[in-house]
């Protein structure tokens, strides 16, 4: 809610130092204001990318509005020829950030042009500059943006997520959907504050969380892809004896307790266990008869798929705290 409520706050400042600055120019300040809506992004450095399109989309629009009101006037072939021409434009010179703004602004233009069709385009050039502008300073200096405790608090929750998953893996199917979702949005999220840090840069425990957050979650997305793996697979139908598949459900259960509940565990003995497991189940003359190399049995795959998690759930000891 804090990120949400510093974008409205930074909206309205946007919007109202544009109006001021065009009305006391003498400009009409609808177009400029919303060039800074449209270009206030999650960060300074999208603001100024997005910005570098959406100017020239905007200049091709006006353009053309001009042009075919000059032609025509405010009739309707003027507003198609104006929209139509602005989106085919911008589509081949790959302004695909701008065409909607420069399409609205092609638009919005027939209406407001009357007389004197080269003033009115570059004050249309004007009036988006300083959109622009205003836009990039308000993202640069008014509540900087900073991601890094929602990243951590994602990645606490990544990781009991996880953990409740591993609670049920085995014993039914699971939809990761929702973790996916969940580590995608974290991932976007460290993007922007690695390209903030171009202008904010990250200074001593800031610094150190923040790259610790990016093995973290590369960590989790690892842990992740093992899970998918598992999805399939049941443990009530593989080829193990029942005193193996429990001792592969305790060292289950155990590891998800410990990322849910936060409760001691053993990571080493458990995965001490499943590596012998793993080793009795290759050496077994019965098994290594059986393997069809193009076809992964479940139990290696199982086996497999779990110690990888167990090795992986050690870089993330730090989390249980």
């Amino acid at each position: 809610m804090k990120f949400l409520g510093n974008r409205i706050v930074k909206t309205a400042v946007a919007v109202f130092i544009t109006a001021f600055v065009c009305n006391m120019i003498g400009w009409p300040p609808v177009f400029a204001v919303i060039t800074a809506i449209v270009t206030l992004e999650p960060t300074v450095t999208d603001s100024i990318k997005k910005g570098m399109v959406r100017f020239p989309a905007s200049a091709i629009g006006s353009f053309y509005a001009v042009l075919f009101i000059s032609l025509f006037g405010n009739s309707a072939i003027t507003y198609t020829l104006a929209a139509t021409l602005t989106i085919l434009t911008c589509y081949r010179l790959k302004l695909h950030a701008g065409l909607l703004v420069a399409t609205i602004t092609a638009v919005a233009m027939v209406e407001v042009v009357y007389d004197n069709y080269l003033l009115s385009f570059f004050i249309r050039l004007g009036t988006t500059t300083i959109g622009l502008v205003v836009s990039t300073l308000v993202n640069l200096l008014i509540f900087p943006p900073n991601y890094i405790s929602i990243i951590k608090n994602n990645i606490s929750g990544l990781y009991h997520d996880i953990g409740d998953v591993l609670n049920n893996i085995l014993e039914e199917t699971i939809n990761l959907e929702h973790i996916e979702k969940k580590i995608v949005k974290t991932e976007e999220l460290i993007r922007y504050q690695q390209d903030e840090s171009h202008f904010h840069p990250l200074l001593g425990s800031n610094k150190e969380s923040f790259s610790r957050s990016k093995q973290d979650i590369d960590t989790l997305r690892v842990i992740h892809y093992h899970l998918s793996n598992l999805q399939e697979i049941n443990i009530d139908f593989v080829q193990l004896k029942e005193e193996n598949k429990k001792i592969i459900r305790d060292a289950a259960k155990e590891l998800a307790n410990h990322m849910t509940k936060k409760e001691s565990f053993q990571v080493y003995h458990h995965e001490k266990e499943l590596r012998r497991l793993l080793e009795l189940f290759w050496t077994s003359s019965h098994s290594i008869n059986k393997i069809d190399l193009t076809q992964l049995p479940q139990e290696l795959i199982l086996l497999y798929e779990l110690i990888s998690i167990f090795h992986l759930a050690k870089r993330l000891e730090h989390l249980k705290d």
